[in-house]
């Protein structure tokens, strides 16, 4: 059984690799693929097999991604953050340190979450029905923390109304997978059509050790992470926002926290999976779909799988990102973009239908003007937010 949950996860690390190269492919979609297929072309694995491959995907992708986010320009919504800082570092020759940054947040991120998950997941259980009745409270608290750390708080509330009406919209609507449409249009392709637009001149990159101090992003991470992990309709980026308003920190440690926190949450989405039966992730969406509860020794083995895709994926985004720095200036990115816009439409098209195109051309254009305004794009996850608080607070949507 080792060598096939061994070579379950390394299947996964590449999967994971794949999905976080190829800008606007989330393993949302990678997961959605294999829910639908589990029952026929896979009946005959073993599900726990299936689960080990998209955890280790999983964990694989939330290193990799920061690759196009930081030298493509072409984020989704777990990297989206790091773009500013990843750029500025970019500009000045800097990309590979930057990725490596991120890398090194995720690492430490991974050993943490292993330490963790047991004594967390017995909290989680505790506290969660107690919470569960003032669930509504928590999430508007929160959002409007997020809201009031921006500099221009009513463009930030409007673009988290916004995007919270337009989800409660999609997600009343009869289409199939509404979420597809909407979170690929808002975070994939209004971003891949901003990155053709803005073209850039990037200079010869370095590749020089990086050089940040680790433990004040670290513990932002480790503060904020349980909290957007535990909470449904918060994500990574909404826990970086908060992490850093807990432990403040330059560029560089911003993107240690930035990498450091979507390991996190990612990994404890599954640690939710187990203590309270609630999804927080794609992945563990996918995982509960495919395996239903999961018990502590399922959880276990997912642990062992994030370890090993936690440590492979480090050394996997080093060798990319070394790639990436001599091949930058020789890659045709407008492309690439126009090739995965095309490709992006085919599969919304084929789970969603042409009511899901339309879905996505609409969420692609407010992502659009979302992205025009000087405030976080993080707000746009008031699509899932409001629908979230409205159904806490007793309303149907």
């Amino acid at each position: 059984m080792l060598l096939e949950i061994l070579i379950s996860v390394f299947i996964g690390i590449l999967a994971g690799a794949f999905t976080g190269l190829m800008p606007g492919i989330h393993i949302n979609l990678v997961g959605t693929i294999l829910v639908g297929l589990s029952a026929t072309l896979f009946s005959a694995i073993n599900l726990v097999y299936l689960v080990i491959f998209i955890s280790a995907m999983a964990i694989s992708h939330t290193f990799i991604d920061f690759i196009p986010s930081i030298f493509l320009g072409c984020p989704d919504t777990d990297t989206q953050l790091s773009i500013l800082p990843g750029h500025e570092m970019l500009k000045e020759g800097k990309g590979y340190e930057a990725v490596m940054l991120t890398a090194y947040g995720g690492l430490i991120a991974v050993f943490v979450l292993i330490i963790i998950s047991f004594p967390l997941s017995a909290f989680f259980f505790k506290v969660y029905e107690a919470l569960h009745s003032i669930m509504f409270w928590i999430l508007l608290a929160v959002s409007l923390i997020l809201i009031f750390t921006e500099k221009n708080k009513i463009k930030a509330l409007f673009v988290f109304a916004a995007s919270g009406i337009f989800g409660l919209c999609v997600l009343n609507s009869n289409v199939k997978e509404p979420l597809l449409p909407l979170l690929t249009g808002l975070f994939g392709t209004s971003m891949l059509i901003a990155s053709i637009k803005n073209k850039i001149q990037i200079p010869k990159q370095e590749i020089t050790k990086p050089e940040c101090r680790l433990f004040k992003p670290v513990l932002g991470s480790l503060i904020a992470s349980p909290l957007c992990g535990f909470l449904p309709g918060l994500g990574s980026g909404q826990a970086a926002i908060l992490g850093n308003a807990v432990s403040r920190t330059d560029r560089k440690g911003f993107l240690v926290l930035v990498g450091a926190t979507n390991v996190l949450v990612m990994g404890l989405s599954f640690v939710s999976l187990y203590a309270i039966s609630k999804t927080r992730t794609g992945a563990a969406a996918a995982i509960q779909e495919i395996i239903g509860a999961l018990s502590w020794k399922i959880l276990l083995i997912i642990l062992f799988a994030v370890l090993i895709s936690g440590v492979v994926s480090f050394i996997l985004a080093k060798i990319l990102a070394k790639f990436f720095s001599d091949k930058i200036n020789k890659i045709n990115y407008a492309k690439l973009s126009i090739a995965v816009l095309i490709l992006l439409a085919v599969i919304v098209f084929i789970f969603s239908g042409f009511f899901g195109l339309l879905i996505l051309a609409a969420s692609t254009f407010t992502g659009i003007y979302c992205n025009s305004l000087p405030v976080k794009k993080t707000h746009m996850m008031g699509c899932l937010l409001i629908p979230t608080m409205i159904y806490y607070a007793g309303m149907i949507f």
